[in-house]
């Protein structure tokens, strides 16, 4: 007898590679939004539109990373203690006298470091006794002291266009003496859900009713990411109700998400939808889960269908949604960076196809597999601790295998 599948993945075509479709991505679409200036607080989040070249030296001025005692790295004795006299005391802020030569001085951290002094022992490591410093032998030249242009020198570049401003990002340019910056303005999103069985929270459930759970998330993901967002609600299973409201949605939007209705059931409609209005550019990716996802135009307003299952959502997001809202948005995608961790199960895959498995880390580092596997089981992404990448090439996973693991935590923004 003839074995039945239970792959929704099964049915016919190639399968687009998951690099493939980013390529794409990146070949089809540009930036969209133009660009203002926000004072430095404000910019966080967003993108930043211009590239910002170092107008100083950071630090301006060499200067002492501890308390201790500064002198020049010469005048240690490489053999055992050295004796060298106290003149001056120097603070963060003041201006330092000269230092005689073969003299040491009382210095504090981010003091400046007098001109011929080059190396700075910390005050625990020195005896002081009449006048003079104790400085014990082995200290390496130029140590607890920090050079001018240490971290960044004067026209150096310290960011460049594309990046998504973060709060270190803000302190660097504080520190370079800026107090606002250039960035790219917000991206206007719209996110639908598709679906006759959805309704929204805390309306009462009727009999074969569940509650939209994409739409909050999709929203709250685009929030983060500084998108200003509109919800456009629930879509019927019907296809001329679907094209309608994409239709709507299009001349308000720089982007829309709709999240089920895209696969080949009689009751999805959203490809069907964007072939009324607009075109398809794919929408069979070869990822798991997820590889119903469709990528086309309403009109010149791109549009991207995610999968109705929440796991598969927020896959796909992170994986195509992300890399095309920071297209829009004039940023440079970088994909969550993979830590590795060795398995604790054993997995068979099919090749060709990337598969993300949900897993949690024990103590040891070692990855086990969550419990509970299906595209709907939301608690696998609440409780879960990473998603192990399984490549393309890979059919078959052994306790013991090193493997690629992505916190879900970096999918979230």
């Amino acid at each position: 007898m003839a074995q039945l599948t239970d792959d929704c993945f099964a049915f016919g075509g190639a399968l687009l590679p998951l690099a493939e479709a980013q390529l794409q991505i990146a070949a089809i679409f540009a930036c969209v939004v133009g660009a203002e200036t926000l004072p430095l607080p404000r910019a966080v989040g967003r993108v930043l539109a211009e590239a910002i070249t170092a107008p100083v030296n950071l630090p301006p001025f060499a200067n002492s990373a501890v308390d201790g005692y500064a002198f020049t790295h010469a005048d240690l004795s490489q053999h055992g203690e050295t004796d060298l006299p106290l003149t001056g005391r120097l603070a963060a802020g003041q201006l330092p006298a000269a230092i005689p030569p073969g003299h040491a001085t009382r210095i504090f951290t981010g003091a400046v470091l007098p001109e011929g002094l080059d190396t700075v022992m910390m005050q625990e490591d020195c005896r002081v006794e009449g006048g003079m410093v104790m400085l014990p032998a082995g200290l390496k030249r130029g140590s607890n002291a920090r050079p001018i242009g240490e971290d960044i020198a004067m026209g150096q570049t310290a960011l460049h266009a594309g990046r998504r401003l973060m709060p270190p990002d803000l302190a660097l340019l504080a520190a370079l003496g800026l107090s606002s910056v250039s960035v790219r303005k917000p991206l206007r999103v719209t996110v639908f859900s598709t679906g006759d069985e959805l309704v929204d929270p805390p309306s009462p459930l009727r009999p074969g009713r569940i509650y939209d759970a994409n739409r909050a998330m999709l929203l709250g993901l685009l929030t983060r990411l500084g998108a200003e967002t509109s919800d456009g609600g629930i879509l019927p299973d019907r296809r001329d109700a679907t094209a309608s409201a994409l239709r709507e949605a299009e001349g308000q939007s720089h982007l829309i998400f709709t999240s089920g209705g895209v696969s080949t059931g009689e009751e999805d409609h959203v490809r069907g939808a964007i072939a009324d209005s607009g075109e398809i550019a794919f929408w069979r990716v070869g990822i798991k889960p997820g590889r119903p996802v469709a990528l086309g135009r309403i009109g010149s307003t791109p549009l991207l269908g995610l999968p109705g299952n929440p796991v598969a959502a927020l896959v796909t997001f992170s994986a195509l949604g992300r890399p095309l809202f920071d297209r829009l948005s004039g940023g440079v995608y970088r994909a969550p960076p993979a830590l590795f961790a060795r398995s604790g199960f054993s997995y068979l895959k099919k090749i060709g196809r990337l598969e993300y498995v949900r897993v949690t880390l024990d103590a040891d580092g070692v990855a086990h597999r969550f419990p509970k596997e299906g595209a709907g089981i939301i608690t696998s992404l609440t409780e879960a601790d990473a998603l192990m990448a399984l490549p393309e090439d890979l059919t078959t996973l052994s306790p013991g295998d090193i493997a690629p693991v992505i916190p879900l935590g970096l999918l979230h923004g």
